[in-house]
């Protein structure tokens, strides 16, 4: 996919090539031992053994569960969906988007929101999920939009 010469993200599909583009992005240059990631997981308050961690790296596990994705996140401090499969990142994305639509139009009221404050999602949020519903419209044959 040519983006006019942007700066292209790393192929990052499976959870081998997130882990490993994490390591190497929160601990440039150093080598991180499974054991020194498991203990720094334990220090932030989650659980993560150094064998698993070990066997993450080298590929071995591909579908761990989401306790283990919230460890991960918790290890690099980034949000744990980001170990997700994409396509599980794009359905939460549009179901989010969903809830909102309706929540607008009045089919759902009076629910409150984790972490979203009066002024709603904050616009990188939104306007990555745009990005991503774009992309997905784009990808689906039959569908463009007849004003492009």
């Amino acid at each position: 996919m040519d983006n006019g010469g942007e700066h292209t993200a790393p192929e990052l599909r499976t959870l081998q090539q997130k882990v490993a583009y994490m390591v190497e992005k929160t601990f440039p240059g150093q080598r991180v031992s499974g054991r020194a990631f498991a203990d720094l997981v334990k220090e932030r308050g989650g659980s993560l053994s150094h064998s698993y961690f070990s066997n993450i790296l080298a590929g071995k596990v591909t579908q761990p569960s989401e306790e283990i994705l919230k460890a991960l996140g918790l290890g690099f401090g980034v949000d744990w969906r980001f170990f997700k499969e994409e396509s599980e990142v794009v359905d939460d994305v549009v179901a989010g988007l969903q809830f909102l639509a309706k929540r607008r139009t009045g089919e759902i009221s009076g629910l409150a929101g984790r972490g979203v404050d009066d002024d709603g999602l904050p616009a990188e949020l939104l306007e990555f999920a745009l990005s991503l519903l774009e992309d997905a419209k784009r990808d689906r044959p039959g569908d463009e939009d007849p004003s492009d």
